[in-house]
Order: C-alpha cells, then sequence, then structure tokens
C-alpha cells in the first residue's frame, strides 16, 4: 500500500472540507474552517513526512484558483501553505520554487492579494537558500531569544475584561498559556531553532533524533553558542546576494560536526517533529482603565526605549583644543540671546571655539504625538486613500515606525464594548504623550479582536447569528474586508466558549493541543491584512449648568434615547399635549456632512425623534466611506425654514454634528453598547 497517496488523499480531502467551509456563508451550521484548519496544521506534528505532500495539494489548489477566479480562496489557502511551510521538516527546492511563481504571478492581482504575494514571494526568496529563516524568525522573535546582532523585542499583550469575558474563559486561557510557557523555555526554544534549521536543510541526510539527545544534554551556556552560531549562519545566508543553498547547507555542516562526529551518526535517519512553540502571551485582568497605558510604560522601560536622554543625547568627548590646550566649552541647555557679543567673557575667548552639547530633540513627524493626536479623528483633505482607507488596507495618517522599533501586540477577547474601552484608553494614552512630545510611544503597536460570547448574550441558536452582528458590529465588518479573518477568527465567537465549559479529557495531558492557545498564536502570525479606524470624540453637556462638560470617545455605536422629565409642570399638561410628546421629543441637529470629495457643507434641520444612533460602520456592505452614519427613529421631521416632512432618515453621514434636546426632556448616550459607559441627563 503506497502511504503517501494514502496521504496525499487524505490532505486533499480536508482541504477540500477548507474550500466548503469558505463558500458557506453560515459555517456554524455546518463545519468550522478554523477548526479544520487547525486539524490540518496538527497533522503535521504527527507525520513530519507529509510536509512535502501538503504543500504540493495546496499549491495546486491555489493554482486552480487563481485559474478560475475563485478570488476568496487565495488569501486562506496562501495563509495556510505559509503556515505549512514553516512547520513541515523540509520542502524540496521543487516546491519551493513553484509557491514562488506563484506569489509573483497574483501580483497582477488587486490589493490585498498584490501585497501579500509579494510580502510571501520576499520570505520565499530568503527561504530557498536558507531553508528554515521562517521558523527561525518567527521563535527569535516571539520568545524573544538573545542575538548578538540587531536586538529587538516583541511582546503580546493579552486583555480581558472580566466583566464581559467569562470565568471559565479565563481560567481556561491561564491554563493553556501557563502550561505552553512551562514546557518551552528558553533553552529549549533554542534547541528547536538549531534541529530545525540543520533538519530543514538537509532533510534525513542528518540524525536529527541524536542531535536533538546530544543538545538536551549540554548545558544551558553551550546550548546558547550553538545557537549564537547557527543564527550567524542563517543571518550571513540571508544578507549574501550571490549565496545559494548549497553553500548555506556547507556552513550549517560546520556546526552539525561540532555537536555530532561521524562515528556517532546513525546510517538510518528520519524527520523528526520539531515543534512550533506559541508566543509569550502576558496575561492581564482588565480592572484598571489606565492599566494599557502603565503595560506599555513597562515594556518600553524593558526594550530601553523610554529614556529620551539616552537615546538622543550621546555624551561627546571632551578633546583638548591643540591651539589653546583647553577643554571645548558645552553648552548644556542655551539661555542666551544668540548674539555672540552677549556670551559672558566674549572678549577673552573669542577665540574659542564654541560646541553645544546634543539636546533633546524631536523627530520628524513619525513620532509628533499632536500630529498623532489630531490624526485619530481628522483625515487630510485632498487625500483620496482616506475615504476608503479600511477597504484599501493603508493609511495616510498614521505614518508606520521604522522595523528596529519593538513591537507590542494588544490582543482583545471579546466584543464591540472591549474594542470601545480599548479605543478611550489608547486615545487616553496618546492625549497623554501629546504633553510630552519628547516622551513619546517608540514602539510598534498592533490590535488584534478575537470575537467571544461575552456575558448577557443571548445564546440561543436562534439568536447567535444575529447577536454576533449587533454585539460584533467591528469584527463582522473585519470578515467583510478579509474572508481570511471571516473564517479562521470570526467563527471563534461561541466555540471558545463551548471549549471552555467542557470538562478536560482526563486521558490526556491538560497542556497538550491547547486550540485556543494555537489559533491565537495563528491569528498574530498570518494576520497580515491591517483595518485602519477613526476614533470619534464626544463633547457631552449636562442640563444641570453646575457639571462640567465631559469629553469622551467612542469606535463603533453612539446611542441616544430620551428620558422622561422629572419635572412636575408636565403633570398638568393636557391630555392631548401628552399624546404628543409621547411620540418623541424635538431635537435640533447641525451637522457637517460628509462628501468623498471633502468639501464642506454644513446642513441643519429639526427632528422629532423617540432616539437615534451614531454609528461608524455603515450598514451597508458597498459603502465605506469614513464617516458617522446617523439613523433616527423619528415620527417626522421640519427644517428651519418651517416645512415638514414624513419621510424616514436613514443614513445621514456626517463628518461631524452636534444635537440639542429642544424639549424638557433631556437625552441619555451609552457609547460603545457598554451598559458601564452611559451619561444621563444631556442637554446635547
Amino acid at each position: 500500500m503506497d502511504l503517501s497517496a494514502t496521504e496525499a488523499d487524505l490532505v486533499y480531502q480536508k482541504i477540500q472540507a477548507i474550500l466548503r467551509g469558505l463558500d458557506d456563508q453560515n459555517p456554524t451550521q455546518h463545519s468550522d474552517p478554523g477548526m479544520l484548519r487547525w486539524t490540518l496544521h496538527k497533522s503535521l506534528d504527527r507525520n513530519p513526512n507529509s510536509g512535502n505532500i501538503m504543500v504540493d495539494v495546496l499549491i495546486k489548489e491555489l493554482e486552480k484558483a487563481e485559474l478560475e477566479d475563485n478570488l476568496h480562496y487565495i488569501i486562506p489557502l496562501l495563509h495556510t501553505l505559509m503556515y505549512a511551510i514553516t512547520k513541515a521538516a523540509y520542502i524540496s527546492d521543487e516546491l519551493y520554487e513553484q509557491v514562488y511563481v506563484f506569489c509573483k504571478k497574483i501580483l497582477t492581482l488587486p490589493k490585498p492579494y498584490c501585497t501579500i504575494g509579494l510580502d510571501y514571494a520576499q520570505r520565499l526568496r530568503t527561504e530557498k537558500k536558507v531553508p528554515g529563516f521562517s521558523y527561525q524568525k518567527m521563535v527569535v522573535l516571539e520568545q524573544n531569544l538573545k542575538r548578538d546582532v540587531n536586538p529587538h523585542q516583541d511582546k503580546v499583550l493579552l486583555f480581558l475584561d472580566p466583566a464581559l469575558v467569562s470565568e471559565a474563559v479565563c481560567n481556561t486561557l491561564l491554563r493553556e498559556i501557563q502550561g505552553s510557557q512551562t514546557s518551552h523555555s528558553s533553552v529549549s526554544c533554542m534547541i528547536y531553532v538549531i534541529t530545525n534549521c540543520i533538519q530543514a536543510a538537509y532533510g534525513k541526510d542528518t540524525d536529527i533524533a541524536l542531535l536533538q539527545q546530544v543538545l538536551k544534554d549540554k548545558s544551558p551556556e553551550e546550548v546558547e553558542l550553538l545557537f549564537q552560531d547557527v543564527l550567524s549562519v542563517v543571518e550571513r545566508g540571508e544578507q549574501d546576494s550571490a549565496g545559494s543553498r548549497q553553500r548555506h547547507s556547507e556552513r550549517l555542516r560546520e556546526v552539525y560536526k561540532k555537536v555530532i562526529s561521524s562515528q556517532e551518526e546513525s546510517t538510518i535517519s528520519k524527520l523528526q517533529r520539531i515543534l512550533l512553540p506559541s508566543p509569550k502571551f502576558s496575561v492581564h485582568l482588565w480592572t484598571d482603565d489606565d492599566q494599557l497605558w502603565k503595560e506599555l510604560m513597562l515594556f518600553m522601560r524593558e526594550a530601553g526605549t523610554t529614556d529620551a536622554e539616552t537615546e538622543y543625547v550621546k555624551e561627546p568627548e571632551l578633546n583638548l583644543d591643540s591651539e589653546a590646550n583647553e577643554q571645548h566649552r558645552i553648552s548644556v541647555w542655551s539661555n542666551d540671546s544668540g548674539i555672540e557679543k552677549d556670551l559672558p567673557g566674549a572678549e577673552e575667548k573669542e577665540s574659542a571655539k564654541l560646541y553645544r552639547k546634543p539636546c533633546i530633540k524631536k523627530k520628524g513627524a513619525d513620532v509628533d504625538s499632536v500630529v498623532l493626536l489630531q490624526n485619530l479623528t481628522k483625515a487630510p483633505k485632498g487625500s483620496r486613500a482616506a475615504t476608503l482607507q479600511r477597504l484599501s488596507g493603508q493609511s495616510t495618517e498614521v505614518p508606520a515606525g521604522p522595523d528596529r522599533l519593538p513591537t507590542a501586540r494588544v490582543v482583545i477577547l471579546g466584543d464591540d464594548r472591549a474594542l470601545g474601552r480599548l479605543a478611550k484608553a489608547y486615545y487616553s494614552f496618546r492625549k497623554r504623550e501629546a504633553r510630552r512630545p519628547h516622551r513619546t510611544l517608540k514602539a510598534n503597536l498592533q490590535f488584534y479582536c478575537i470575537p467571544i460570547l461575552g456575558e448577557g448574550v443571548d445564546t440561543s441558536a436562534d439568536m447567535e447569528s444575529s447577536a454576533m452582528s449587533d454585539i460584533c458590529e467591528i469584527s463582522t465588518y473585519l470578515g467583510q474586508v478579509d474572508p481570511w479573518y471571516d473564517k479562521n477568527i470570526n467563527t471563534l465567537y461561541d466555540t471558545i466558549t463551548k471549549l471552555a465549559l467542557m470538562p478536560p479529557c482526563p486521558s490526556r495531558d491538560s497542556t497538550s493541543d491547547p486550540f485556543i492557545l494555537d489559533v491565537a498564536s495563528y491569528y498574530l502570525r498570518f494576520g497580515l491584512q491591517p483595518v485602519f479606524f477613526q476614533i470619534y470624540s464626544v463633547k457631552i453637556h449636562f442640563r444641570d449648568l453646575t457639571l462640567e462638560p465631559v469629553e469622551d470617545v467612542f469606535l463603533s455605536e453612539l446611542k441616544i434615547d430620551l428620558q422622561d422629565c422629572t419635572f412636575t409642570k408636565l403633570n398638568t399638561l393636557t391630555r392631548k399635549k401628552t399624546v404628543v410628546d409621547s411620540r418623541g421629543a424635538g431635537i435640533q441637529v447641525h451637522y457637517q456632512k460628509a462628501l468623498a470629495s471633502h468639501r464642506e457643507r454644513e446642513e441643519s434641520l429639526v427632528v422629532r425623534t423617540s432616539g437615534a444612533v451614531i454609528k461608524t460602520i455603515s450598514n451597508n456592505e458597498g459603502d465605506d466611506l469614513v464617516c458617522l452614519n446617523v439613523y433616527f427613529c423619528e415620527t417626522g421631521k421640519s427644517t428651519i425654514s418651517g416645512r415638514s416632512a414624513l419621510c424616514k432618515l436613514n443614513g445621514l453621514k456626517a463628518s461631524s454634528i452636534q444635537m440639542r434636546s429642544l424639549d424638557l426632556r433631556t437625552l441619555s448616550l451609552q457609547l460603545d453598547k457598554d451598559s458601564r459607559r452611559v451619561y444621563n441627563n444631556v442637554s446635547r
């Protein structure tokens, strides 16, 4: 019996099931493509020899999808393929070439296919001459392993809001993360990198089982020295433009011979399983609103990028003047008028040279916090990309930081309420930075959202899809932009909660196959398509004039309801007047209409309504103008000129808006669907 043919048939059946899941508009009723993808990659751990088979089947399906114009297959399958290449024990040169040719072929497709294809083509060009490069780079960055050249920090911050995430989910995540970090120490991760680089270069031509055993018997210092040797070989192969796979393999052979002598090698060897450890997650229960700022500042202090004086100021050497035989004068902070004659002792030391000590200075616009703060709520005029920036996957407002900066990845588990709280914390963090521009965050910030079933949400099967669209509106939008996110991350909406409530299997190790942790790691590694959102500020004025106005922000929704008036004067109204008031109250609206041309156009109207909702995401999937979408629950409207109309006002688009209650009834505001962020007795 041909085992390779049987394995290929099993892989083919799993990939076809994934494709059916991509076509299914409601995968929760049938198969879960995220779960199928996870089981497909887990088969690489059980059978290291299936790497070539899996890559071969996936590249054929990708070529077929591109030929038949099934573009929604390309990104999910391409991510699955690249993850298989990263985890595979050995890939042949022919398969590397096929994948590289396909990635170059999709460069002719529109965004985001061409951008992701270009990124993967560049990776594969390096992977061809330096096998195992993706694995090595991924593990070194995620585990923060020591490197002699170009050190870098990468930290993952996982925030759990205990008011939104159930205790069972929190306990399950903590158990999986602690088990993963306990079993994967820094030394074991170094051994993974060493063995993977050698096996990816030689395949079955080396005794990897013996290599693993010898490395385990060595001291941590010896393992680290060998690890640094392997890193130097990999970096040399990456930077060598004229290098080849054969030359890289010869360099690795020298490291291999340091560990194992030819007499110890076995004549029969096979591919070995090499684990891919999950990133180091730092779990935080989100109980303090300033916790994000505190953790980021702590991270920058660990990365050594918080002290502005240390980064920008270098003490110059105090050289002696060869002619005057005295030290150069150094001005630490200049308070003089700038006129040379006003300097003290200018007559006596006119010939002496004046040197200014390097002072604290700001960089360009990339770290100017004032500019960043303004760009949070205002798009540049005349920029076409700004109107459709969410779908384009590029931002014209906040420039990307350099690659040398450390990266902080903030993962949020929850729904729109958690993301709204994140937006408020981020805005407060940037606003605090704007007061001290020289203390600007010197790190790359990336945010990741994993929707889960929160507390107080209807869990019945009939209400499941509607609850997902209502309380996870941002995640639903992300799924519309990126089909990979929709099928791999959005399907976790209720899966995580169900798995957390299941009792652990007594016959299996508690740390084996951590599904939630594996999927979160896959999201961090292959969430390559950026989506940018605006943060909108709101200034709230209260009916009680003794109260100061309050400023807040929202990300997805601001809901406005009318409150019953507490004045006794209303009790004396006639019955006819009471009937009219029950239909709503008058609200005066001034707004600046949002236009694709960014022209300023202000309008005003008065509506009689029982409430309103301001959304940042339009109900129309084809409309992606970055603006506020205002919906009134109105009974009628009248313009300032006095004309009245009965048509319903749907989807009013505004870049800014002001509302004021005209009656004695006050307004109640709820931000981002969060019952903890409610303001009562609001006048405007």
